[in-house]
């Protein structure tokens, strides 16, 4: 930020980007681009409802689906992805009444306050951006390709629409992977410019990054995640041959391990099997399954340890996950109810910043 604010703007710069003097506002969103698994579940769906249970700050939720269409183009997907997503999020326990809960799509001010932010940001910073930068790294070691081959606009200027959801809202704390801190710092720069080139009307976010979350292991030792095909499914496809239930023991039992025998003493530091029912056990519980390896449990046994232990907990919100996507007019209802909260915010933000780059009526009209 330049010295070079006056007076007043210095004051009001600093109230609105000092968040240890302003009340907690808290903002996550997910994309609806596929089922979620058990890794989602224990990193972002468990711990953000766990946190809003046990406080008072305002929180925000919403199904990012316009940042989804970026890189899938299968709307069945998004629609399908969109409705299953809103139904574990509420199957687990968040509360439409206690948070604003909503789809992006349904706040219109959202993507046009993304536009007047574009007319703020440098080109230069979304340069910078990790997901564009490694887009081009790939195409650099072909031959004879464009650096930008393949590469849309949505996919290069993500990090704006992502600056505007944050900042429609005046966020000032968004939990975020480490892999999305540059994000949160970009949403900063990117208020910074328009609170001085204009009016300070933007909360500078801070990114919230809990290292006490675990990062599960998924089926072949790898990181959990979609793009590696490894997952354990949290409620599974909705396939009327193979239910949820068996959709997850059927993944579990996949579990790749070593070839050590029943009865063998083994390592439960270098076993996914024992680091996810970590994930899901208490401290007495995991415990003694330390001292079942010490023992020899066989792979077989470990395996059905944990899915019992899973299944336990998710097996209440299997249940109204079902009841939600059987209902889908429920879900519709509920996603309505967080638009409207949503845009009361949205509404004020928006003609608030319109009118501070000079877009307002030329006269009151009778």
């Amino acid at each position: 930020m330049s010295n070079n604010l006056n007076a007043n703007n210095q004051t009001s710069d600093s109230q609105i980007s000092d968040n240890s003097i302003q009340a907690k506002r808290i903002l996550t969103g997910i994309k609806p681009t596929g089922t979620l698994h058990l890794g989602n579940y224990v990193g972002a769906i468990r711990p953000a409802i766990e946190s809003i249970q046990n406080s008072d700050d305002e929180a925000f939720f919403f199904l990012a689906d316009y940042h989804g269409i970026i890189g899938c183009y299968d709307p069945a997907i998004i629609h399908e992805s969109t409705k299953a997503i809103a139904a574990t999020w509420i199957a687990c326990g968040l509360d439409p009444e206690r948070v604003t809960f909503y789809r992006q799509s349904d706040v219109p001010e959202i993507p046009e306050l993304a536009w007047i932010l574009n007319c703020s940001c440098a080109k230069g910073l979304m340069n910078r951006a990790h997901a564009y930068k490694a887009a081009v790294d790939i195409n650099m070691e072909k031959n004879d390709v464009d650096p930008d081959q393949g590469i849309n606009m949505g996919l290069f200027g993500y990090p704006v629409l992502m600056a505007a959801d944050i900042l429609m809202f005046n966020a000032t704390h968004v939990p975020v992977g480490r892999d999305q801190i540059q994000h949160i710092e970009m949403a900063r720069d990117i208020a910074g410019t328009f609170n001085h080139r204009y009016k300070p009307l933007f909360t500078l976010p801070s990114a919230v990054v809990d290292d006490d979350i675990p990062l599960l292991t998924g089926l072949d030792g790898r990181k959990m995640s979609k793009s590696y095909g490894n997952t354990i499914p949290l409620f599974g496809e909705l396939n009327l041959q193979v239910g949820s239930e068996k959709q997850m023991h059927k993944a579990i039992m996949k579990i790749v391990t070593n070839s050590q025998l029943p009865a063998e003493p083994k390592d439960p530091d270098d076993s996914a099997i024992f680091e996810i029912y970590k994930a899901f056990a208490t401290p007495t519980e995991i415990a003694d399954m330390r001292a079942q390896f010490a023992a020899g449990i066989g792979w077989g046994d470990a395996k059905q340890a944990l899915f019992d232990k899973i299944n336990a907990e998710v097996a209440p919100f299997r249940a109204r996950y079902e009841e939600l996507m059987a209902n889908p007019k429920e879900l519709e209802e509920i996603l309505q109810m967080g638009a409207d909260k949503a845009r009361r915010h949205s509404r004020k933000q928006l003609d608030k910043t319109r009118r501070a780059i000079g877009i307002r009526p030329l006269a009151k009209l009778k």
